[in-house]
């Protein structure tokens, strides 16, 4: 069998599969099993299960279930709502405020929890109803929050990342570094669009009365709200960037701090450890059972020869090293419209990965650039996962329809800068680059 009839097999198995209804996880692994026995027969078994074993008993991997049960922690003890109210004491009369402030308070989220629909569903269900209220337009009402919540995956607490750079072979640390920057730029792209927009088009986002808050209150609240979760977050990127911690460790050490803190608002009883603790153990096996794929699918794709054709397809192309680029990154803004961000990974890093070394380029690069397509794809009409996430707590009478038009403008500045960084990668290196 050549190299195209084997993959076209394989994605045809893995989507049939999906369609009818069959986890992602379940679906990787059973075309993998189908995949050795055909190229390697029974004997093949003992070496994917080695394989899957050792793709996820590695310690780089802890981080995962790290941040996740740090942010369902914020979620549960209701840290996170407290820091959008003072965040909300801060803004007074800004031009498109309450759009402003989704932007604000998503960002910080996004740096607490690396969840993205959960910071979509916390964000639409407290402030999509009073921007609606308000006066808004759609436009203005739904499509900061989607935005804000797709950062989740540029921020240092991001799994996807950790996903990202385990299936990639990338440095971890440099990663979560990395994408510091480009997701500080994207937040103030958001914020400045709502600003000029709102500013000559006050139509759809109505200026309105805010009640004054005593400057004494908004600093004690900034100090007892604001601070302490900001400051678990920075101080996780700093022991990374310092060389102080591995991710493991600063992620472990983030986690215990969530808790501290939870203990100290007197947030910490039972039914929050049981919540906290239950969602947490959810999202992480089930991320980590989809990693099991990886190990499986990259040896299949090495030993039916995919691996060095499509390299050297890629490296043959009479076209300019961006054009190449760009075609890869359309690929996964495509597959992005059927498959969510972890299966994009397991499909098209392995794929990807010998054609980058090839061409010469920082993988470091490479992945950050990858990850701002990952966010992309979460908002991307007509099948982002965030999109359907909204239309679930969207004020009634929202159409799908209204959210794919909120969405796009939002998607034009995400394609912004990917060109940015494509065209200046130091976007995505200086930080990593002044890592020891």
């Amino acid at each position: 069998m050549e190299w195209w009839e084997f993959l076209l097999a394989f994605f045809s198995a893995l989507a049939a599969l999906m369609v009818i209804g069959v986890p992602v996880a379940i679906s990787f692994i059973v075309v993998n099993l189908v995949g050795v026995y055909f190229l390697w027969g029974s004997g093949g078994f003992n070496q994917i299960i080695l394989s899957i074993d050792s793709s996820i008993a590695s310690f780089m991997l802890v981080p995962i279930p790290m941040f996740i049960l740090m942010g369902c922690m914020m979620f549960h003890t209701g840290i996170a709502e407290r820091l959008i109210n003072v965040l909300d004491q801060w803004l007074g009369f800004i031009a498109g405020r309450l759009a402003v402030l989704a932007v604000g308070a998503g960002t910080i989220l996004a740096m607490l929890t690396g969840v993205a629909m959960g910071s979509v569903a916390m964000l639409g269900s407290t402030l999509t109803p009073e921007m609606e209220r308000r006066g808004y337009s759609k436009t203005m009402s739904l499509g900061p929050i989607l935005g804000s919540g797709a950062l989740a995956i540029l921020m240092p607490s991001s799994t996807l990342a950790i996903v990202l750079a385990s299936v990639g072979g990338f440095s971890i640390a440099k990663v979560l570094v990395g994408v510091v920057i480009p997701g500080i730029m994207l937040a103030t792209m958001y914020i400045a669009y709502i600003v000029i927009r709102a500013t000559l088009q006050p139509h759809v986002a109505p200026a309105y009365e805010v009640p004054r808050v005593p400057l004494g209150r908004k600093l004690k609240d900034t100090a007892l709200y604001l601070v302490p979760p900001v400051s678990i977050i920075v101080l996780v990127v700093g022991l990374i960037f310092g060389g102080i911690a591995t991710p493991t460790e600063a992620a472990s050490i983030g986690t215990f701090m969530t808790f501290v803190l939870a203990f100290l608002y007197g947030k910490l009883n039972w039914a929050v450890l049981k919540k906290g603790i239950g969602s947490a153990t959810h999202i992480s096996v089930m991320i980590l059972l989809i990693l099991t794929g990886s190990a499986g699918f990259g040896q299949l794709l090495s030993f039916s020869g995919a691996t060095t054709a499509i390299t050297g397809w890629a490296t043959e192309l009479p076209v300019h090293q961006y054009v190449l680029m760009a075609m890869m990154m359309i690929t996964v803004m495509v597959i992005g419209i059927f498959l969510e961000q972890i299966s994009i990974v397991l499909i098209t890093v392995p794929i990807f990965m010998p054609v980058v070394h090839a061409m010469g380029w920082d993988p470091i690069w490479f992945a950050i650039i990858m990850m701002v397509n990952l966010e992309l794809d979460t908002i991307m009409p007509p099948a982002g996962l965030s999109l359907f996430v909204m239309k679930g707590i969207a004020p009634k009478g929202t159409t799908m329809g209204d959210i794919y038009r909120a969405a796009m403008p939002f998607v034009l500045m995400n394609i912004t800068l990917m060109i940015l960084m494509i065209m200046f990668p130091q976007i995505s290196l200086w930080l990593p680059s002044l890592m020891p």
